[in-house]
């Protein structure tokens, strides 16, 4: 299993001299399966060069499913930019969009809420791919291709948020982006998704300072993804979802103290690229 970064901020897109090592684009990576399948996980601004690249790669048609772990900004605001559901060569791709279920508020009228005059000049129906919306609840599993199943759990986060559990060919990705837990209590779902992972993208938004600062926006800091990690017994953990406030240097501070909990950590960064079984030298 290959998993790429495109994007790997939180709230909002951070670029500058201080973010440039790092990157400045939220949350997007794609995951290719053991058998070709290709599953792109959120849709933030990191999707458009996501899309380049896969218009480049792919001479043909293009078949993937992407995951939306929740409809909040920084994880939908690149999809109307994302090459191959745009124009006439994108005619023969199809995707799949899988979003939690919500009462009220279906996935499909929510991403094509953005995708509207007077915000840009075409609209979601317009976009020329073969797009199909399938809305999920926490517990439901999706097939994919076939070695890969993809286990969904409901996290803890204003609004709602997925997490995924991406299993393939014996390997297994775990993505939990925008998630808190409480203050004496890591929360089960988060454990039961990430046990045994070989890689575990966990949310590390905040400072220990601004998790109690702001425990109602519903984000985890990065001690308590390195507590996660080990209660897990995750093979490597990759923080993500940074602050777009911190800086590249200070999240290789925060890198050096994660590892003091947990030594199998990584810092996500745009252009990252990993296989499953991940090399023991990363680090």
């Amino acid at each position: 299993m290959r998993i790429r970064f495109w994007g790997v901020r939180g709230t909002i897109p951070a670029p500058g001299p201080d973010t440039v090592r790092l990157g400045g684009n939220t949350s997007c990576i794609d995951v290719l399966t053991s058998d070709h399948q290709l599953i792109v996980i959120d849709a933030g601004s990191g999707i458009r060069r996501l899309g380049i690249a896969l218009m480049e790669e792919y001479a043909g048609r293009i078949v993937g499913t992407i995951l939306i772990s929740h409809t909040h900004w920084d994880h939908i605001q690149g999809f109307p930019f994302f090459a191959p559901v745009i124009g006439p060569q994108s005619r023969h791709n199809r995707f799949v969009i899988i979003g939690q279920k919500r009462v009220g508020q279906q996935l499909e009228n929510v991403l094509a809420g953005q995708i509207i005059e007077p915000y840009l000049p075409f609209a979601f129906k317009e976009l020329a791919a073969d797009i199909h919306v399938k809305e999920v609840r926490g517990g439901e599993e999706v097939i994919v291709g076939d070695e890969t199943i993809i286990r969904v759990a409901e996290l803890r986060h204003p609004g709602g948020c997925l997490g995924f559990r991406v299993e393939n060919a014996g390997r297994v990705l775990t993505y939990c982006t925008d998630s808190s837990h409480e203050d004496d209590q890591l929360t089960q779902n988060v454990l039961d998704l990430a046990q045994d992972a070989d890689l575990l993208v966990h949310d590390s938004q905040y400072s220990l300072e601004q998790r109690a600062q702001y425990p109602e926006y519903g984000h985890s800091s990065w001690l308590e993804a390195a507590q996660v990690a080990v209660a897990a017994n995750v093979g490597c953990l990759a923080l993500f979802h940074y602050d777009p406030n911190a800086s590249d240097d200070y999240m290789e501070s925060i890198l050096l103290k994660t590892r003091e909990i947990f030594p199998r950590a990584i810092l996500s960064r745009e252009g990252l690229e990993l296989n499953l079984p991940l090399d023991e030298g990363l680090f």
